[in-house]
């Protein structure tokens, strides 16, 4: 998977995510792991979720008894090990899987990477993008990674990766603060400060770009 086709997914979402009532908002990992369990087309252990995640089972167990709460999916004790639980996606999640994946998809503008892809392919993408655990701080990096200049302003990165405006503005002060982020004054606009890459920030970037562009985008089976 390229970076750019990440970024343009992750902006879509985000989008879209905002247009949701807060009660039946899900975050990316919550809606790649509908498109996981629909993908499977059967039930999966919480541990293997978790695994694939690469999640602690507190955190998995909070994100799949949201979606249990909402009715997208059912979570049930293990045949073998009661002490497992097991997750399957209800019709009710398999009717949210396709109405994301299409609204995904209607957010991505001609032009951009994947602006033609289908709601099926999306859902693979999603599914396989699950496997990053990348939070805001982490798509600013590797925004600015992509970014044609060198710096952006924060209403640049807002724009570019459908963020809201306190989710980025904190996240690049934690950034800064970690020294994966500088600010840069523009010349004779003292007050309009940049954002850059610092040599941290860009191996940080470099890291994230190499597992996303590990990830494999399974085809849907051919019927003989």
């Amino acid at each position: 998977m390229e970076l750019r086709e990440y970024l343009s997914i992750r902006r879509a979402y985000n989008l879209v995510r905002q247009e949701a009532d807060a009660p039946e908002r899900l975050t990316f990992s919550e809606f790649a792991i509908l498109c996981r369990l629909d993908v499977a087309g059967g039930s999966l252990r919480t541990s293997d979720i978790a695994e694939y995640q690469g999640s602690l089972r507190p955190t998995m167990t909070h994100r799949t008894k949201h979606l249990a709460n909402l009715g997208l999916i059912e979570r049930l004790k293990g045949d073998l090990d009661k002490r497992n639980v097991v997750c399957q996606i209800t019709d009710k999640g398999r009717d949210c899987v396709q109405a994301l994946c299409a609204r995904t998809c209607a957010m991505i503008p001609t032009g951009q990477a994947l602006s033609r892809v289908t709601p099926d392919r999306m859902r693979r993408y999603v599914d396989a993008m699950g496997s990053i655990n990348c939070m805001s701080g982490d798509l600013i990096l590797i925004g600015l990674l992509a970014y044609d200049d060198t710096t952006c302003s924060v209403t640049d990165l807002v724009g570019g990766l459908g963020l809201l405006q306190p989710t980025v503005s904190m996240s690049v002060s934690s950034l800064v603060e970690e020294g994966l982020l500088e600010r840069v004054q523009v010349e004779n606009a003292p007050r309009s400060a940049r954002v850059a890459l610092t040599e941290t920030g860009s191996e940080r970037a470099h890291e994230i770009e190499a597992q996303i562009e590990a990830l494999i985008i399974r085809r849907k089976p051919r019927l003989a």
